[in-house]
C-alpha cells in the first residue's frame, strides 16, 4: 500500500490506535494463556504464538505512515512502546524519530544501540538529521559526521549552528537551481536525470556563476512556455527571501501575509543557501503554539505522558513553587478579614465569585496580548494604547456584570448595600485584571522574556489575591 493509499484510507488516527492497542491486548492474553497451560514442547508453542501475534502486528505497522505510527507511539505506556518500536522496520526509524514529540524521543533512543542510532540517521537528509543531531549521544554524532560526505559535513555544521528559531535551522538543503542562460529544454532534460524532485518543489532557483539567486522558475512556467525560450526572459525576481540568522517567527508571518510554498534562503551576498517551505513553518508554528500552551500552564517543556513520577515532578514543580507561594498570600489576606468574615457569613460564599470572574478577565486580555505580541502585532510602546483600551473594557464588563451581580445580591441577602459593594468589588478586580493581563507580558516583552511562560498563573495569583482584598477591604469599610 502506497503512502497516499495510506492517508486516504477512511480510518482514523483514533480507529489505527485502537487497533494497535487491541493486538498488543490479545498478544499479551494469548501468551499468558499458553504460559500457563501444561503441555508438551510448551516452549516451542509459545514461540510460534509469540512470532505469529508480532507478525500481525508488524503488518499493521508496515502499512501505517510514520507520522501515524509516531501519534500511536506517544499513546502507549513505556513497555508497550518499546515493543512496538522493536517491531517497526529499521529503515523507518529516522523518520518517526523525527515525528513524535521530544520527550517520547529521548526514551526512544535511550533503548536503541549504537549502530542502531546511526543507521537510523544515515536515512535522513542533511535538514532532517540537523533536527535530531541534539537529541543523539555525542559518538553517534561522530560516526554520523564521518559518514557524511564532506559537503554535507558542512551543510550540517551549519544548520546546527544556528538556534532552533531561525531560519537557519528551518532551512532545506535540497533544492533544484538552474542558470538564468540556458532554455527551458535543457532545464527539463536535467530534471529528467533526477529520480525524484526535492519535496514541495514548486520552483526551481536561478543563479549565477557565483551562485548569486536571479530569481525563480516556477514550475508553471516551465511546462507553458516554448522549449526554446530562455529562463531568463520567464523567471520571475524573488521579492521574499531571508537570512539564516532572520527570525523563524517572522517568516513565519511573511508565509501567511504573501501566501508563500517555498522561498530562498540567502546570505550576506545574495549567494543561495537552501530554501524555507511551507512545511518547515507550519511545524514550527505548530511546536510554538503547542510550547506557548505549556508555557502559560507553568510548564517547563512537553512531557511524555507516560514519564516516570519523578521526570514529571521535575517538568512541573517551579511553578507549582510560586503557586504555592501566591496561595498562601491570598490565604493570608482573607486571614486579615476573618473577624469580618464572622460578622458576615455572606462574604464567604461571595468572594470566590469576585476572584474567579477576575482570573477569567484576566486571562482573556493575556491571551489576545500574548497572540499579539507573537505575530509581531504589538511592541512596548504599544503599551499605554492597550492598556487604555482593555482598561475601558473591564470598567464597561464591570458594571455590566458586577451589577447584575450586585442586584443578586441585594436579593439574596436583603442589603442593598452589599449589593453595591459585589459591583463596586467586581469593576475594580476587573481593572486590576485587565492592568495586569496587559502589563505582564509587555513586561516581559521589554525585558526579553517569553511573555507566555506561566502568564495564567501569575494572573490568576494576582487576581485571587487582589479580588478577595478589595471585596473584604470595602466589605469592612462600608458594610461592618
Amino acid at each position: 500500500m502506497s503512502e497516499e493509499e495510506q492517508l486516504g484510507d477512511s480510518d482514523d488516527l483514533q480507529e489505527r490506535l485502537q487497533e494497535v492497542e487491541s493486538l498488543l491486548a490479545r498478544h499479551k492474553l494469548v501468551e499468558e494463556l499458553v504460559h500457563n497451560q501444561d503441555m508438551p514442547r510448551r516452549e516451542l508453542v509459545e514461540e510460534l504464538v509469540h512470532k505469529q501475534n508480532l507478525n500481525e502486528l508488524c503488518f499493521k505497522l508496515d502499512n501505517m505512515h510514520p507520522a501515524d505510527i509516531a501519534y500511536v507511539l506517544e499513546a502507549l505506556p513505556l513497555e508497550e512502546r518499546l515493543l512496538v518500536w522493536n517491531l517497526v522496520r529499521a529503515e523507518r526509524d529516522g523518520e518517526i524519530l523525527l515525528e513524535v514529540s521530544d520527550a517520547v524521543r529521548e526514551t526512544l533512543i535511550d533503548s536503541m544501540e549504537r549502530h542502531e542510532l546511526v543507521a537510523a540517521a544515515e536515512t535522513l537528509d542533511t535538514d532532517e538529521l540537523a533536527d535530531l543531531v541534539p537529541d543523539l549521544p555525542q559518538e553517534v554524532v561522530e560516526d554520523v559526521f564521518q559518514a557524511l560526505p564532506s559537503d554535507e559535513q558542512a551543510q550540517l555544521r551549519a544548520a546546527i549552528s544556528y538556534p532552533e528559531d531561525t531560519v537557519g535551522a528551518l532551512m532545506d538543503f535540497d533544492m533544484v537551481t538552474v542558470r538564468e542562460d540556458v532554455t527551458l529544454e535543457v532545464v527539463l532534460r536535467y530534471l529528467r536525470r533526477f529520480e525524484e524532485l526535492p519535496e514541495h518543489t514548486d520552483k526551481i532557483f536561478v543563479i549565477d556563476r557565483d551562485e548569486r539567486l536571479q530569481g525563480a522558475l516556477s514550475l508553471e512556467s516551465l511546462l507553458i512556455n516554448d522549449q526554446d525560450v530562455e529562463v531568463c526572459q520567464v523567471m520571475k525576481k524573488v521579492s521574499v527571501r531571508f537570512r539564516p540568522d532572520d527570525e523563524a517567527e517572522e517568516a513565519a508571518q511573511a508565509f501567511e501575509r504573501y501566501d508563500l510554498a517555498s522561498a530562498p534562503v540567502v546570505d550576506e551576498e545574495n549567494r543561495l543557501v537552501g530554501r524555507l517551505t511551507l512545511v518547515a513553518v507550519v511545524d514550527f508554528i505548530r511546536e510554538e503554539s503547542e510550547a506557548e500552551q505549556l508555557a502559560q500552564a507553568g510548564l517547563r517543556e512537553e512531557e511524555d505522558i507516560f514519564a516516570s513520577v519523578w521526570d514529571s515532578v521535575k517538568n512541573r514543580w517551579a511553578w507549582l513553587a510560586i503557586n504555592l507561594v501566591t496561595a498562601f498570600v491570598a490565604s493570608r489576606v482573607i486571614g486579615v478579614f476573618e473577624t469580618s468574615i464572622e460578622k458576615l457569613v455572606a462574604l464567604a460564599a461571595l468572594m470566590p465569585i469576585v476572584a474567579g470572574i477576575g482570573g477569567n478577565s484576566g486571562n482573556q486580555t493575556i491571551t489576545m496580548i500574548v497572540r499579539a505580541v507573537a505575530m509581531g502585532q504589538v511592541n512596548p510602546d504599544a503599551t499605554r494604547r492597550l492598556l487604555k483600551k482593555e482598561l475601558g473594557v473591564a470598567l464597561i464588563n464591570g458594571l455590566i456584570w458586577g451589577g447584575l451581580l450586585g442586584v443578586l445580591a441585594w436579593w439574596l441577602y436583603n442589603s442593598a448595600s452589599l449589593g453595591v459593594v459585589m459591583t463596586a468589588a467586581m469593576t475594580l478586580n476587573l481593572l486590576l485584571a485587565a492592568l495586569a493581563g496587559v502589563g505582564i507580558p509587555m513586561l516581559r516583552q521589554r525585558l526579553g522574556g517569553d511573555p507566555a511562560i506561566g502568564s495564567s498563573v501569575m494572573i490568576t495569583a494576582l487576581t485571587d489575591s487582589g479580588g478577595f482584598f478589595i471585596f473584604l477591604g470595602l466589605a469592612t469599610l462600608f458594610l461592618l
